[in-house]
This record gives C-alpha cells, structure tokens and sequence, in this order.
C-alpha cells in the first residue's frame, strides 16, 4: 500500500556528496555545531556505508539500503539521512521499516517537527489511528501559538482516508481536549475540527453539536457556520440556524456564498437570489457571486437586470490577473456568454447572439455553441437547417452524442413534432436502457401524443430506478390531476415529491392542483398564490388565476393572467386556460 501522499524525496548520491564535502551546516543543519559534528563523523568507514547502502538502494535491495542508511543516520544524527532511510521503507511498501526509522529520527531529534510529522502520517497510513493521539498533540504543542488555528483546522485532512472514522474522531477530540477550553478563536477551532471529524464519522447529532459549542465559543468564526452548511437539509433545521445567526453579524464573503450554493442545490432559488444581492452589494467585486445572480435573474425572466449583472461579471473577470486566476474564471465566463446569447435571442437579436457565441473558443464547450445556434436556427423556423446543423458536429464521446440527440428531440418538440420526438429518444433509449432522464423525457413525449397508458408506465419505470427523484413522482401525480381521475393517489405521488424537493415551487403548484380538481379552492388558493410569489411562472399564473375565477375573484384573476403573461405569454398552459374560459385579456 501507499501509506501516504507525496513527501520529498532525496537523491542519494547528492546527499552523500553533500556529506563529503561538509555541505550539511549550508543545507539542514539547524546550527554549525551540528554541522561539525555531522563532517566529523564523516570518515572513511561511513562514507563506505553510505555509499553501499545507495548502490543497494539502486540495484533493487532496499533492505540492506535502509539498514545501512538507517545505521549511517544514528551515528551522525542528520535528519536528513533518518529522511532517507524512511524514504527507502515508504518506497519498498514497508510501513513497520518506515515507522521504526520516523520514530528514531524523532527520538534522536526531539524538537524535530518533520520528524513528528512522518510518525503521524505513517502511523495514519497503516491505519494505526489509535496511536496517533501523542503524535497529534505534539504536532499542536511544537505550532507557533500564532499558526495554531490554521494548524488545527489541517488536521481532519490528515484522516481523509482512515477507515475507522469512529476511532479517528475520538482520538482527534480526545488530543484537542486542552484547546477546547483556550481562547475564543482556538476553542471555537478545536470544537469545529471536532465537528467535522464526526461528520466524516456520520455523526450528525454530534457533529451539529460541536458546530453549535464551536460558535459559542466565538461567534465571529466562520468555522462553524461553514460545518453547519455542509449539514444542511430539510430535516435538520438546527444545522441553518446556525448559519443564520453567523451571517446577522460581519459574515465573510465566503461563508455567504457557500450559503447560497447550499440554497440553490435544496432549489430555494429566491432565497438564494436575496443572498447573492446582499453578497454583491457588499463585496462588489465578488467574481462569482455576479454570475450566480445573472442566471438566477435570466431564470426569472428578468432580462435587463440579468444582463447588467452578467456584463459585470465579464468586466470584473478582465480584470484578474495570473494563470491561475484566468483558469478560475475561464469555465464561468463561457457561461456568462451562453447566458448572454441566451438573453439576445429571447429578444430575437439574433445577431447578438452570435457575437456572444462567437467568443467562446474552448475546444470543450464548442460542440455546446453549436447546439445553441442549431436552437436559434429553429426559432427562427429553420427546424431542418438547424437538424443538419446538430447532426453535423463531430461527437468526441458518448456523452457528445446523447447530448446531440436530446437537443435535437428538444428542437422537434418545440416545434411540435412530437412524434419524431419520442421516436428519436426511443432508438437512443433502446441503446441506453438505464438512462432514466431520457425515459423521462419520453414520458413527457408520450403525454404530448394523448398515450396516458405510455406515459405512466414509462414514469413508474423512472419511479423504480430513481426512486428518490421527485420529477417523475410529481409528473405522474399532476397528470392524473389534470385529468381529474384518481385525485387521492395523485395527491400522495405529489407528497411524495414533496418529500424530496420540499421547496420547489412547481411541485407546490401541483398539489394546488391536486386541491383544486378536489374541490377545495381556499386550500388550493393558498398553496397556490405561496407557489407564485416564490417563483412568478407562467404555468403557476394560470392555476392561480383559474381558482380565482372559479372563486368568483375575476378581477384579480385577469390580474395574475397578466401577470404570468408578462412572464411569458407563450407559455401553453396559459394559452389554454384563457381560451377554455374565453378570456382576453
């Protein structure tokens, strides 16, 4: 086994010319007397040794070459010979030659923190963890008082791959005990790296726990808001608690940001948007920040203010200098310049829109291009010249080839063509019978083609396989509410969805749905005027309006029509809707 990640490595043959040549004081001795002791001890006979032990090291018998090399470091008492020798055993998969060497090294060397260092992370790779607590806090113990926190907060990356997570937590806990009762900043860090050591253990009750101590101890540290956002879900409401109560004070950037990552991944989009508001307006120049707000704003349909935002976000990244500052920014503007094509072509600026395509040159995201002027082709009612278009681009993977299909499939649907749709997603299906997105999709297709049989089997298939997903829950329970057949079991698919995805807004308007079709418009006019203000949609416009108006409301019904018109007045659901009921706004 590779008992652990790099460490440095000497060459042999340098280090012995070094030692014959009374180098070692200009290289690692940590004094001149040191140095003078090692150049004395440098005679004939251990000039041999050392030399017989790197032939042997190079001719394949790392057993002779770290007994001689291990026998050449006691009598000089040079780190760097201890280093070697360890170096051997680490390179002949030998963890019990390269503990006993580490562990020479570091009683010969007491104050040696490297020495320490290889006794620590040895011990970790042979899994060995119940003996790493003295290790542990002397590596705490030798840490400049200053460098302490950083220190402690390395410390969980050390097991990263120790396979008695359990065991690893207590002993960790058990070596920052001292430190947990110190100043603010250090007990707040011992009790966070406490913490994630019980996360990494799947101890959540005890991981909220040390988050919770971590930000009594020192309410300004970001440790434990940033352990309590990797907790977060919808059955542990404590974990955003704290989090919230971090950010009411003078939240750091970042904490914010990995906030609102964490909202957009559970699809609380408003909730999200109001926190990279406050997170740009704070920090103006936060480069990301700007480009989540831009496609949160295009998500909603505000054009205007998602484009200032996006050309902010390209602004500010012309600004950023060093390789590795351009590589950060390089994946996310390509996707500011999709998002701004995508903004100039629902305004029918065509020509705009390729001038923004036109920039994006990444070898990676050109078959992505081409796909997005094969989109603008058809809404411009070129669908044939657009298929060619797909059809044409080279595929560099399987995943380039599905990818063509689906955005092809995506063209004829919108155009109508519903059954060269699903027969297209069919033949890929056919190929890929596990892919349950494509099934899903197929569902959908099904629906548009009146075969309601299809559809619901093809979405309990998508039930069986991906059983934790609440779209293909939510579009089989909205389906049978539309029909307004089977409303109780409608209304459990629905719940069900809701139990995966509690807070996204078009799985709440499907249970409105679900109560409107029952009879119970006030439930229903309550869930689904909370769907519309947490997300302005056309679809949900048109549900709304529709209690309203069988409530007798008519007036505020036209208005949330209009509303939803604005959105989008395209939109199907509200086109029919309007003409069932004969309404013209």
């Amino acid at each position: 086994m590779d008992y652990y990640g790099p460490m440095s490595r000497l060459n042999g043959f340098l280090l012995l010319i070094m030692l014959a040549c009374g180098l070692s004081a200009h290289a690692q001795a940590p004094d001149n007397k040191a140095s003078a002791a090692v150049s004395s001890a440098l005679d004939s006979a251990l000039f041999y040794e050392l030399l017989l032990g790197e032939l042997n090291a190079r001719e394949g018998e790392p057993g002779a070459a770290y007994s001689l090399i291990l026998d050449a470091a006691r009598k000089t008492n040079d780190a760097r010979l201890y280093q070697r020798a360890v170096d051997i055993a680490l390179r002949a998969r030998s963890g019990e030659s390269a503990l006993a060497a580490a562990r020479a090294w570091r009683q010969a060397l007491p104050a040696s923190r490297e020495a320490n260092r290889y006794v620590l992370q040895i011990l970790i790779g042979m899994n060995r963890i119940g003996e790493t607590l003295e290790p542990l806090r002397r590596e705490l113990a030798a840490t400049d008082p200053k460098d302490r926190v950083e220190s402690m907060s390395a410390i969980p990356g050390y097991f990263a791959h120790a396979t008695d997570r359990k065991l690893a937590a207590t002993t960790v806990e058990r070596a920052l005990t001292d430190y947990l009762v110190a100043t603010p900043a250090l007990g707040a860090a011992a009790w966070t790296v406490i913490g994630r050591m019980r996360l990494a253990a799947s101890d959540i009750p005890g991981a909220l726990d040390a988050a919770r101590k971590a930000q009594a101890k020192d309410a300004k540290a970001q440790g434990p808001a940033l352990l309590a956002v990797s907790m977060m879900s919808p059955d542990r409401p404590e974990a955003e608690a704290i989090v919230k109560k971090y950010l009411e004070g003078q939240a750091q950037p970042d904490v914010r940001m990995e906030y609102a990552r964490a909202l957009l991944e559970a699809q609380r989009l408003p909730e999200a948007a109001t926190q990279v508001q406050i997170l740009t307006d704070e920090e103006p120049n936060y480069l990301q920040a700007w480009l989540i707000r831009g496609a949160l704003e295009l998500q909603d349909g505000k054009l205007s203010a998602a484009e200032r935002s996006l050309l902010h976000y390209v602004d500010l990244a012309a600004t950023k200098t060093g390789n590795a500052a351009r590589a950060e920014t390089k994946r996310g503007l390509v996707q500011a310049y999709f998002s701004l094509a995508q903004i100039a072509e629902k305004r029918n600026d065509f020509t705009q829109a390729e001038a923004w395509l036109a920039r994006i040159d990444n070898p990676q995201d050109l078959l992505n291009a081409q796909l997005r002027r094969a989109t603008m082709l058809a809404r411009q009612g070129k669908l044939e010249e657009a298929r060619k278009l797909i059809r044409s681009q080279p595929e560099k993977s399987q995943e380039d080839a599905r990818l063509k299909i689906v955005t092809e499939a995506q063209l004829l649907r919108e155009g109508k063509q519903y059954q060269a749709a699903y027969d297209l997603l069919a033949e890929e299906s056919a190929r890929e019978p596990d892919d349950f997105d494509l099934i899903y999709e197929m569902a959908m297709l099904a629906e548009k083609l009146d075969k309601m049989d299809e559809m619901e089997r093809l979405l309990r298939r998508v039930i069986s396989g991906k059983p934790q997903d609440p779209q293909a829950y939510n579009a089989l329970g909205f389906s049978l509410a539309e029909r307004n057949t089977r409303l109780p079991e409608a209304r459990q698919l629905i719940l069900k969805a809701l139990e995966y995805a509690p807070d996204d807004p078009f799985i709440t308007d499907s249970l409105g749905w679900v109560e409107f079709r029952s009879g119970n418009l006030a439930q229903a006019l309550t869930i689904l005027d909370g769907a519309f203000k947490a997300k302005p949609d056309a679809e949900i416009a048109a549900h709304l309006g529709e209690v309203l108006w069988a409530m007798g409301r008519r007036d505020q019904a036209a208005r949330i029509w209009k509303e939803g018109a604005q959105i989008n007045a395209e939109n199907e659901a509200l086109q029919e809707t309007l003409k069932r009921l004969r309404v013209s706004l």
